[in-house]
């Protein structure tokens, strides 16, 4: 049995010492302020957090429709279905699901801290990737013609 060269035995060693036994999950914070500090806060004491767009935008109050949602994410423990793309994402509805329209069906979504002061359209795109094929039936002559490798 050959042995190791001394280089590859403390390579080994530098190994097993740097291994992490358990990984801390961290706490979220949101601009300096826990998520349990986040969802005790009003809505006049989180718009300064924001982004400015999203600041903005409630600074001009709540449409009626925005205000019913609200409401119902609130009250509701199932999925809240909706059209309201342009609703901010607010500390207090953390861990619900709603289903929002991308304009031909509804996509499920469960808010995480993450998504704070995004708008709920980011999450349920309107747009699908364009998947190209061979030349279909109609194209010209030219098109027809594919090199063989």
């Amino acid at each position: 049995m050959e042995k190791e060269p001394p280089k590859k035995t403390s390579r080994r060693e530098r190994k097993r010492k740097g291994k992490i036994t358990a990984r801390r999950k961290r706490e979220f914070v949101f601009q300096g302020y826990t998520l349990d500090e986040l969802k005790k806060m009003t809505l006049e004491e989180i718009m300064p957090l924001l982004p400015s767009r999203a600041r903005r935008s409630l600074k001009r109050g709540l449409k009626d429709q925005q205000q019913k949602l609200m409401k119902s994410m609130e009250n509701s423990e199932g999925v809240v279905r909706t059209h309201r793309r342009d609703f901010i994402i607010l500390p207090q509805f953390i861990g619900k699901k709603i289903a929002i329209h991308d304009g031909k069906e509804y996509k499920e979504i469960e808010i995480k801290p993450e998504m704070i002061g995004h708008y709920l359209g980011e999450f349920a795109l309107t747009r699908k990737s364009v998947k190209h094929t061979g030349p279909g039936v109609g194209a010209t002559r030219s098109s027809k013609f594919m090199p063989l490798k």
